[in-house]
Formats: C-alpha cells, structure tokens, sequence
C-alpha cells in the first residue's frame, strides 16, 4: 500500500510539472536572478499560469512571516515561516496527510526563501516539492479571486499597493530624522523585534518599540488618529513596513512615513 502511494504521489507530481523549468521565464533567467544559482542544487519551480491551473492538487506552504501572510496569500496556503522550529517536520506532515507534492512561495523573484525551503526538504529526502518564485504580488496580480488580502478575497489587483503609492510614504534616514526631532507632536514607532532593536534607542528615547505583530500597535496608531499626530515608522531595512502600510491604509490613516533602508540605512547615514 505504502508503494503504491508513493508511486501515484510520483506521478502526479510528474504529471503536474506542465512548463516547470529553471529557465522559464526571461532570456537566461534575468527575471529570475537566483533561480539559476538554486536549479544547480535541484531545485525546480512552477509558473503561475500552471500553479493557478493545478492549485488544488498542490500543498501550498507560504515560507514568510506569520504578519506578511496575515496580510496577503494564497487562498488556502498554509504558514509555515522557513526560519520555524522543526520546518521540514511540519512541511512533511502536511504533505503526508495531504498526499500531494508542495510548493512553496515568498515575496519575489529576488526573495530567496522559497528556494531554500525547497533545498531544506530535498536536504531531509522530500522530493516533491517546489518553488513558486514568481511571489506573491505576482500572484495577487494575476490570480485576484485567489488571493486573501487583510482575511479578505480580493476582487482586484487595483487593491494592491502601487510602488509609487509605497515609495511616496518614504524618507531617507537624514530628513525622517530632521522631521521627527522638530516636530513635537511626532509619534515614532519602532517595529523591529527585540533582537533587531538590541534596546538602543535611535531617537533619543522619543522613539517607542512596539514589534510588528503586537496587538499594541494599533492603540497607538488609534492615539495617532484621535490626536492628528504624524506617525513615523522604523523598521531594520525598509521591508517590513511594506505590509505595515496596508493596515494603515485599511485604518484611514493618512499622516504616516516609513524610512527608507530602515535602521540599517539610518546607521549608515548618520
């Protein structure tokens, strides 16, 4: 019986992998810059187009933080963030209950977690699995109605946020600085975790730490709100923040700044 399985496991797995290549898009993989560097270690991706079409007969496992995915997924994808504790264990059981190959996903063409996933499994003898490397605003894009944003299907690609519309809300470390030291009724919160954050305070102690995914955020950012008070964010590189703000958004909040590069680029700068 355990032969069996595996052999029809095997075959669907082989019989879903329609265009899946190291170099399926772009001359030599230029859309995808790392893709080449992980097919030398074995590691296989899937399409949107073929993902979308077999999405059901995949597990798909979101590999990024538990605040990213709350934010925005794939409907029906599991969390399971690459840097948990036993992540091959529990990517192996979800496997193994659904009897169906896995395919993992992360940010982007240029976010690696989804290809070190992959090499974590094949690492522990999981062979069917793969990456969708395309990301997930790629998906959002393409696959709208398939797409969970906020707890909420989405019904447009119109609701993502535009690059624009996200560098808009930036500073560079020198005038975030200048802004939040000479304005008194600036609020500035930092969101980088504890171990991020090491207990030094970057704005002379004006600055409050309240990590991303704490349920206090949001009585500040209330506070913020009742008081028209700007609110300014810091994060560790920039990254962060980019989901922070669809939770602004969704809250009205209007006056509110991120720094670009985050506290690394603020350390650097000054």
């Amino acid at each position: 019986m355990q032969v069996r399985r595996q052999f029809v496991w095997a075959s669907v797995f082989m019989g879903l992998m329609v265009s899946v290549s190291p170099l399926a898009y772009g001359a030599n993989g230029t859309d995808f810059p790392l893709r080449s560097e992980y097919a030398v270690v074995g590691v296989k991706t899937i399409s949107t187009k073929d993902l979308a079409a077999h999405l059901d007969q995949y597990v798909v496992i979101d590999v990024r933080s538990e605040y990213e995915y709350q934010t925005l997924h794939i409907v029906a994808a599991h969390s399971i963030p690459l840097s948990s504790p036993n992540f091959v264990e529990q990517v192996r059981a979800l496997a193994k209950e659904a009897n169906k190959p896995v395919v993992f996903y992360c940010n982007g063409t240029t976010c690696a977690k989804s290809y070190k996933a992959v090499v974590k499994t094949l690492q522990q003898d999981m062979k069917h699995t793969l990456a969708y490397d395309a990301g997930i605003f790629a998906w959002a894009e393409a696959e709208p109605t398939k797409t969970v944003l906020l707890g909420d299907p989405m019904k447009s690609p119109m609701q993502l946020i535009s690059e624009p519309r996200f560098e808009s809300h930036m500073l560079n470390p020198r005038t975030f600085y200048e802004e939040v030291m000479g304005n008194s009724k600036a609020l500035v919160i930092d969101i980088r975790d504890p171990a991020q954050r090491a207990g030094i305070s970057l704005f002379q102690m004006r600055d409050i730490h309240v990590p991303l995914d704490n349920d206090q955020l949001k009585v500040w950012v209330d506070k913020a709100k009742s008081e028209s008070r700007p609110l300014y964010f810091v994060d560790a590189t920039g990254h962060q923040v980019r989901w922070l703000q669809y939770f602004l958004e969704a809250q009205g909040v209007r006056l509110y700044w991120f720094m670009k590069g985050g506290a690394k680029a603020f350390e650097s700068s000054m």
